[in-house]
């Protein structure tokens, strides 16, 4: 199948995400040939195409553009265009997986001959929470322990997926890891007090589910790894761990639970922690966006993707393939310099 190595294709790239990533790839490559591949095609977007995840024969028109690089921003269960971009030898890089699929997904590609770069990004905003991890202690073996602590606004803009993720997954526990033994943990319990950087001060913080933990225990065999996550407001935060405390979650209807979870923001800042103990030292990377969560994962998503596009003009046989998770992309310090370049994310140690 012919490709041309500028030409990417974007699945859902009409979504608050995607739309993103389309916006900075064009600004920071003017000379990538970006397609939008949508379900439902628009006459007033440019370089439209249908794609849909559910209906693999909709993929002929990857070929017929010549497509060398898939970014998936829309829900594929099934795993259709995963299948496809390693029979035909494409790129892909995925980030919209929750810990579940992820897992399918990496089982799917298990034992399969792969001559492309098939990039799982799923993290906490695109995937860059491994890279700080590494940047905090290089050496992956000292590692004891890492914890996220995530701080989400209800004012910022959020895609309705993230909150059918919660709502479908909110009464149902997920993995944990301690001292490399799983654990089974649920959403919004065994609260944590935490001192949250940018001026945000002490909140507890409740368990959350994000891929990180699977990744960093699973795929780099970290000891234990744990997530929590706050609202800005401090009532939400508790109501919500008073709701599992007394499993309400349990006995609400889908709809109910989707409704509680839905966000209409229209946008505040994002911001998280990264601690990292090493046995003889404590250390904490905070990272904030003032343009919110939606800027933060399509521009650190477009970071791997420059990475894959090979940017610096390796040689194509420098490239690294088969499987890969994005952090592995790149070098930590170097990724540093490149998340630093946006004036809207903010760094500190």
């Amino acid at each position: 199948m012919q490709r041309l190595k500028n030409n990417i294709l974007v699945v859902g790239g009409k979504g608050l995400v995607g739309n993103k990533i389309v916006e900075l790839l064009k600004g920071r490559n003017p000379g990538l040939e970006i397609f939008v591949g949508s379900r439902n095609l628009s006459s007033a977007m440019p370089n439209a195409i249908q794609i849909d995840v559910e209906q693999p024969e909709t993929f002929s028109a990857i070929a017929a553009k010549h497509i060398a690089l898939v970014v998936l921003c829309a829900n594929d269960k099934s795993n259709h265009i995963l299948k496809y971009c390693i029979d035909n030898g494409l790129d892909y890089i995925d980030i919209t997986k929750p810990t579940p699929d992820l897992e399918k997904a990496l089982l799917f590609a298990e034992n399969k001959t792969i001559n492309s770069q098939i990039v799982f990004s799923s993290g906490w905003m695109g995937g860059l929470v491994s890279s700080l991890v590494f940047l905090a202690e290089p050496q992956k073996e000292k590692i004891r322990s890492v914890g996220l602590f995530v701080y989400y606004s209800v004012n910022d803009l959020a895609g309705v997926s993230s909150a059918h993720f919660m709502a479908e997954h909110v009464a149902t526990p997920f993995k944990g890891y301690l001292e490399n033994k799983l654990v089974w943990l649920k959403h919004f319990l065994n609260s944590e007090k935490h001192d949250y950087s940018f001026g945000i001060g002490k909140r507890q913080a409740y368990n959350f589910d994000t891929p990180d933990l699977f990744i960093l225990h699973k795929g780099e065999g970290l000891p234990s790894v744990k997530v929590k996550m706050t609202y800005n407001s401090k009532f939400i935060t508790w109501l919500l761990g008073a709701f599992q405390s007394v499993k309400l979650f349990d006995v609400l209807s889908l709809s109910m639970r989707r409704l509680i979870f839905s966000a209409n923001g229209k946008g505040d800042q994002t911001l998280f922690d990264v601690i990292v103990d090493n046995g003889t030292a404590v250390r904490k990377i905070a990272v904030q966006d003032t343009l919110g969560q939606a800027h933060l994962t399509a521009f650190s998503t477009v970071l791997h993707i420059e990475a894959m596009l090979n940017k610096d003009q390796q040689l194509e046989t420098d490239q690294k393939k088969g499987v890969l998770f994005s952090h592995q992309l790149h070098e930590p310090l170097e990724f540093l310099g490149l998340i630093r370049s946006s004036d809207a994310i903010k760094v500190e140690f």
